[in-house]
């Protein structure tokens, strides 16, 4: 039972370093970058892969605040269960 416990909790710990990983925020601002630039390419946009870095660049700007903001939501909001008020 232990060992199922700690492979559990080694699953969450690599879950959670992926969560906030720099490599997992890169491939989403790359991916974003080249379906936006596909898109806008079928559309003929002139331009269209600079106007593509708007929303990849946007996404990494909105993730490095998310850990400041994460941190008031837990501390106003958030209340754990089985916690009596």
């Amino acid at each position: 039972m232990a060992e199922s416990l700690e492979q559990r909790n080694a699953r969450v710990d690599a879950d959670k370093a992926w969560e906030i990983s720099w490599t997992r925020r890169l491939i989403i601002a790359f991916v974003t970058y080249g379906v936006i630039g596909v898109y806008l390419n079928m559309l003929e946009v002139a331009d269209a892969w600079f106007h593509a870095l708007v929303p990849a660049v946007a996404y990494i700007l909105s993730t490095l605040g998310l850990r400041y903001i994460k941190l008031i939501w837990v501390k106003i909001f958030y209340k754990p269960r089985g916690v009596l008020q």
